[in-house]
């Protein structure tokens, strides 16, 4: 008779979180809302991605982003969400959401900012493979510029597309790993032009669109879109672009 004795990590549920990722937001979390703070270069990038995540549910769902609450009876989770940037808007755009962050204080940061601003948003402290996250289903799933930050992509994956309704639609935003984004995304933004703190970004592990796509593959799921998003030096701008060399968003269903 053979007897295997299992390790204590070894029974572990598999986890995304990486805590020094988690750790260095932490420490930034009172500035989330300060345009001109460590987080400036999201703000510069918010308006571009919710037009293109905008345009991408109107037509998933069939809504006319005319009206002034579009996707009013519509749910949404916001996973790695900070302090809320993209929470808020879609808050206003008529979904009911729920915030998703791994950091206590990004949270905080969020429900006080929902708070004066007249909001009513569900933030939650967790990751969304932990057991007592919020599971949905929802008719939309959106994780912005986290993937490059969590430990286990795999993990991370499955747990989002369990969230995901029958009719819904996962959105991810990431970085390629690319000579290109090593040159822009890592040394330029974090060296030279000094728009996030050094250190922000590892290139390794920057995310390629065939990797993604795989592992949604092997969640059942297909994607649908993929959009790039290109910064102009020279108006200050981004705006959406064929070229997913650097920062690409990508869309995905059942």
């Amino acid at each position: 008779m053979v007897t295997t004795i299992l390790s204590d990590q070894a029974l572990e549920p598999a986890s995304s979180r990486d805590q020094q990722e988690i750790d260095n937001f932490s420490a930034q979390a009172a500035s989330w809302w300060d345009s001109s703070g460590p987080f400036a270069p999201l703000h510069r990038l918010n308006p571009t991605r919710i037009r293109i995540l905008a345009n991408l549910f109107a037509a998933h769902f069939s809504r006319s982003l005319d009206k002034t609450d579009p996707f009013s009876g519509l749910s949404l989770t916001d996973v790695g969400c900070g302090g809320g940037l993209v929470t808020e808007p879609f808050a206003r755009l008529g979904f009911d959401i729920v915030g998703l962050d791994a950091s206590a204080e990004n949270i905080a940061t969020a429900r006080n900012h929902a708070e004066t601003s007249g909001l009513k948003i569900d933030y939650r402290v967790g990751a969304p493979e932990d057991k007592d996250a919020p599971n949905g289903p929802f008719d939309a799933v959106v994780a912005l510029e986290v993937i490059e930050h969590v430990s286990d992509i795999k993990t991370f994956i499955d747990s989002l597309t369990e969230k995901v309704g029958p009719n819904g639609i996962l959105v991810l935003s990431t970085i390629n790993r690319t000579l290109k984004s090593l040159a822009l995304a890592k040394v330029a933004a974090e060296y030279i032009l000094r728009w996030v703190p050094a250190g922000t970004h590892t290139w390794s592990k920057f995310v390629k669109p065939s990797e993604l796509t795989h592992h949604l593959r092997h969640s059942g799921f297909t994607v649908t879109a993929i959009q790039g998003m290109d910064y102009d030096l020279a108006t200050g701008e981004w705006h959406p672009c064929d070229d997913v060399s650097v920062n690409y968003v990508l869309a995905a269903v059942r």
